[in-house]
């Protein structure tokens, strides 16, 4: 179910650590090893991390003659992203609503009547 891959992604990027690996694998794909270095934590501790980016479908892994790089799922941000908009967009246009109204209204905090189109949207 998508809600829930969402509830996942959110929960998994709640974490600093999480979100700078993501950061860092939007650049280049990059092995547990490579991730773990600029951290002062043990490679089994980003591991973890990894782990829970993985179960979100943020991160993917793959085999590379010796090496494991893990890889940036990329397309999960358009889940997110369509979530975040639909909730940006009804905001602005309650932001928007509230322009119009205020601009209709005097200093005293009444609402200018001067047409009949205009005396039904103030209400």
């Amino acid at each position: 179910m998508a809600d829930d891959q969402l509830s996942r992604v959110f929960a998994a990027l709640a974490d600093p650590i999480r979100r700078d690996l993501v950061a860092r694998l939007a650049t280049a794909d990059a092995t547990v090893g490579q991730l773990a270095e600029p951290y002062d934590v043990s490679v089994q501790a980003v591991s973890k991390h990894l782990r829970v980016l993985e179960d979100a479908g943020l991160v993917s892994g793959s085999k590379d003659a010796q090496r494991r790089p893990r890889h940036l799922e990329a397309e999960v941000f358009d889940l997110m992203t369509k979530w975040i908009e639909r909730y940006r967009k009804e905001a602005e246009e309650r932001y928007r609503r509230l322009d119009a109204l205020l601009d209709q209204m005097d200093d005293d905090g009444t609402v200018r009547t001067t047409g009949p189109d205009q005396a039904g949207a103030a209400s």
